[in-house]
């Protein structure tokens, strides 16, 4: 009776266990990710070390082992925060601030931002100043962003690999928009 007990409080840690773990995958799917900043292109945004929250639900969760994406509640818009994987390094994910939208023509300026010939105002942006590096962000380049592509930039232009050094980020590769550091403690906040 005593080995019958303590088999069927095993059974039962064992199917809590699983449903814990079903239910963690589900909402890391479809929901939400945790992610630590590894370095300093997003200065002064986002500090290297900190740990953000990024929703997937904003631009629409991607169904794993297939190209379908669920409806989001929008689409990408400048000035975001985003978190994708680069064309370059297909392994990695990155986090950069969207600046040029399908179809747009970026150029960088005297540190300045211009979207389709008219300097950006957005102050998440316009703060920031941008080197002229790379090959899509040399001086006097115009560059077209083709459809379904963004041209996004690290915040800390001068120690960012960004859209100006490997070009655009693919729609599908957006995997979701930070929304607020969660760590630490005397930096917990909403992104901007």
């Amino acid at each position: 009776m005593e080995k019958k007990k303590k088999k069927s409080q095993l059974r039962e840690w064992v199917d809590s266990a699983l449903v814990a773990l079903v239910l963690v995958v589900f909402i890391r799917t479809f929901f939400f990710q945790i992610y630590k900043i590894p370095s300093g292109s997003m200065i002064p945004t986002l500090m290297p070390g900190d740990r953000i929250f990024v929703s997937r639900l904003v631009y629409g969760p991607k169904v794993p082992f297939c190209n379908l994406r669920l409806p989001g509640f929008r689409r990408p818009k400048r000035g975001d925060i985003i978190i994708f994987i680069p064309p370059h390094e297909r392994h990695k994910h990155y986090i950069k601030r969207l600046i040029g939208l399908p179809g747009d023509t970026v150029s960088i300026r005297r540190g300045n931002i211009y979207i389709n010939g008219k300097i950006v105002t957005i102050p998440q942006i316009a703060r920031n100043f941008y080197y002229n590096e790379g090959k899509y962000g040399r001086k006097g380049e115009v560059v077209k962003i083709p459809p379904h592509k963004y041209f996004a930039l690290g915040d800390n232009s001068i120690n960012s690999q960004d859209s100006r050094f490997w070009g655009f980020v693919d729609e599908n590769d957006i995997t979701g928009k930070a929304e607020f550091i969660w760590w630490p403690i005397k930096r917990i906040g909403m992104i901007e």
